[in-house]
C-alpha cells in the first residue's frame, strides 16, 4: 500500500512550512512582547539556562544534597520562573500560551508524524489529495456506495436481483482490494450505474490508502499519443503516461467511445498487458457487449479480457432518464 508518491512528497513539504510559520509567528510576537515587557526576556533568559544547571546539578556544581535533591531544586526554580512568566502575561492582559506555537494539528504539531506514526491530520490530507490526483475529485462529491440507490432498478425483479449481487461484489473489491484485488470488467449500456460503482470502488480504495487513477478510454489514449507523436526532445517534464503504469488501481471509464486504430489498439494491449503482469489492477467500463468487444479489439486483448477480468454485466433501465421523467 502506497500513497500517491508525488501527493506525499508535495504534502510533506506543505506540513513542513506549516510548522516553521507556526514557530515563526510565535518568535515574532515573543518578539513583540520583549519591547513592551523587559520583564519577560529576563525570566525567559533565566528559563533558557534551565539546561546548563542541570548539568551542573549532576555535577554538584549547582544546589546541594544528594543528586535527586539538587535536580529537584532546579526543577522548582524552573517552575517558578514559568508561574512568574505566566502572570507576567496575563497582567500586561496577554493569554499565558500567547508566545506558544500555534498549529493547524495540536497532535502532531504540523509535522505530520506522531513519533513515527503517520497523524490522521496528514492521512486526511493525503486522501483528499487522492481524490484529486485520481481524477475523480468531483464525481466523489456525488458518487458513493452511500449515494447508489437501487431504487432504479426495482420495475425489473431480474434487473434488481443482478444489480444486488453486483453491487455487493463490488463493496467487496473496495473493502478487501489489499487482500485480494484482481481486474473488473462492468459492462452495459449508458445510463446503468457503472461509472458510479467504479467511483465508489475509488472512494474506498483511495481512502485505505491506494494510489488511484481514473479517467477515460480517449484521454488515457489521448496521452499516449502525445508521448508519441507530440512531445518535443526539450520536453522534460513528466512522462504523461507513467501514472497508468504505475498506480495501484487503473480505472478505464467508457472503453470503445475513443477513435480506434492499430495505434490505439496496441497501446491498449500494452497497457492491460503490463499491468496484469506487474500484478496491477484494473477496472474497465465499456457500453460494448461482448461480441462488439471482440469485433473491435484483437484476440490478443479480448483474450485477457475476458480470462483476466472479473465481468459484471449492467443492464435495466437508464438511471439518467429515469432522474429526468420525475424531474
Amino acid at each position: 500500500m502506497a500513497y500517491n508518491s508525488a501527493n506525499v512528497a508535495r504534502l510533506r513539504q506543505e506540513f513542513e512550512a506549516k510548522h516553521l510559520r507556526a514557530i515563526e509567528d510565535a518568535d515574532r510576537r515573543t518578539a513583540e512582547l520583549y519591547v513592551k515587557l523587559p520583564e519577560l526576556r529576563a525570566i525567559d533568559s533565566e528559563l533558557a539556562g534551565t539546561g546548563v544547571r542541570i548539568m551542573r546539578a549532576i555535577n554538584g556544581q549547582e544546589g546541594h544534597g544528594t543528586l535527586d535533591e539538587r535536580i529537584n531544586q532546579v526543577r522548582s526554580m524552573n517552575e517558578d520562573l514559568q508561574k512568574l512568566r505566566n502572570e507576567c502575561l496575563t497582567s500586561a492582559g496577554y493569554p499565558s500560551d500567547y508566545t506558544d506555537p500555534v498549529y493547524e494539528c495540536p497532535a502532531c504539531q504540523d509535522y505530520g508524524f506522531v513519533d513515527t506514526r503517520m497523524c490522521v491530520c496528514l492521512k486526511r490530507a493525503l486522501v483528499m489529495a487522492g481524490y484529486e490526483s485520481s481524477g475523480i475529485g468531483r464525481l466523489i462529491e456525488t458518487q458513493s456506495f452511500d449515494t447508489f440507490s437501487l431504487d432504479y432498478y426495482s420495475e425489473d425483479t431480474r434487473a434488481l436481483e443482478n444489480m444486488r449481487r453486483v453491487l455487493a461484489l463490488c463493496k467487496d473489491y473496495a473493502e478487501n482490494f489489499g487482500k485480494n484485488g484482481g481486474n473488473l470488467l462492468l459492462c452495459g449500456a449508458t445510463g446503468l450505474g457503472k461509472t458510479h460503482l467504479s467511483t465508489s470502488i475509488a472512494k474506498v480504495i483511495i481512502e485505505n490508502g491506494y494510489d488511484v487513477v481514473y479517467d477515460t478510454a480517449s484521454n488515457i489514449f489521448a496521452d499516449f499519443e502525445y508521448e508519441r507523436f507530440s512531445r518535443s526532445y526539450s520536453d522534460t517534464s513528466e512522462v504523461r503516461t507513467a501514472r497508468y503504469f504505475a498506480c495501484e488501481l487503473l480505472i478505464m471509464d467508457d472503453l470503445g467511445t475513443e477513435v480506434s486504430n492499430q495505434f490505439t489498439i496496441s497501446c491498449l494491449y500494452n497497457l492491460i498487458n503490463t499491468r496484469i503482469n506487474n500484478g496491477r489492477w484494473m477496472i474497465i467500463n465499456t457500453n460494448l457487449t461482448r461480441d462488439e468487444l471482440r469485433r473491435r479489439y484483437a484476440d490478443r486483448i479480448t483474450s485477457r479480457l475476458f480470462g483476466e477480468f472479473s465481468p459484471l454485466m449492467f443492464y435495466g433501465r437508464d438511471i439518467r432518464a429515469q432522474k429526468l421523467a420525475k424531474q
